[in-house]
């Protein structure tokens, strides 16, 4: 007794969703861990990495503001130069740079550097998932969706079977249709 032979339809239906998905594999963990981050923006800043140090120095910078800020940016290992210099209301001394804020103490001996640094990766993934490239990128992501909407409707007619959407196929489909639904109707939606 031999096996039927899948419809020619099938195999390359097969092929074209192997293919495709292939494709979407890249685009999906960009998405995917763009997509954690963002969702989590509450607990975390998904773009900058905020750090602080601190040097404390044997003597006491210059009383000159100007002069105390090349010392303090001197032993910080800060090459670049300050966008501001000023003498805050309690005597410490603020240095405003691109990235950071370098703070000397009122006593003159102790300096602290506050600042971010960017995730790079993360940062630029979290860019492309808000479309802040804006037209060209909305044509890419416009791209993407429909690739993934093909992938679904492929995905339900790709294996062969005499109940495709009723049955368990059915089931489960219903049950990724379901979840959005049951949460928009429990949350209230978009005016709840």
């Amino acid at each position: 007794m031999t096996t039927p032979r899948p419809k020619r339809w099938r195999s390359g239906l097969r092929a074209l969703h192997r293919d495709a998905g292939y494709v979407a594999v890249g685009l999906t963990l960009v998405y995917a861990v763009s997509g954690l981050a963002v969702n989590h923006i509450g607990e975390w800043d998904p773009n900058f990495n905020n750090f602080e140090r601190q040097v404390v120095l044997e003597e006491r910078v210059p009383g000159d503001a100007h002069e105390a800020a090349t010392v303090a940016l001197a032993r910080l290992g800060i090459a670049s130069s300050p966008r501001d210099v000023y003498r805050a209301a309690d005597g410490s001394i603020e240095i405003t740079l691109d990235r950071s804020t370098v703070f000397i103490q009122p006593d003159g001996t102790r300096i602290i550097e506050q600042g971010q640094r960017p995730r790079v990766l993360l940062r630029l993934a979290n860019w492309l998932h808000l479309n802040r490239g804006k037209r060209a990128w909305t044509y890419i992501a416009d791209g993407y969706a429909v690739l993934l909407i093909g992938l679904a409707v492929s995905g339900v007619f790709m294996l062969p079977g005499p109940k495709r959407i009723i049955g368990r196929r059915g089931v489960l489909i219903g049950l990724g249709i379901l979840v959005p639904v049951v949460y928009v109707a429990c949350s209230g939606g978009p005016g709840g």
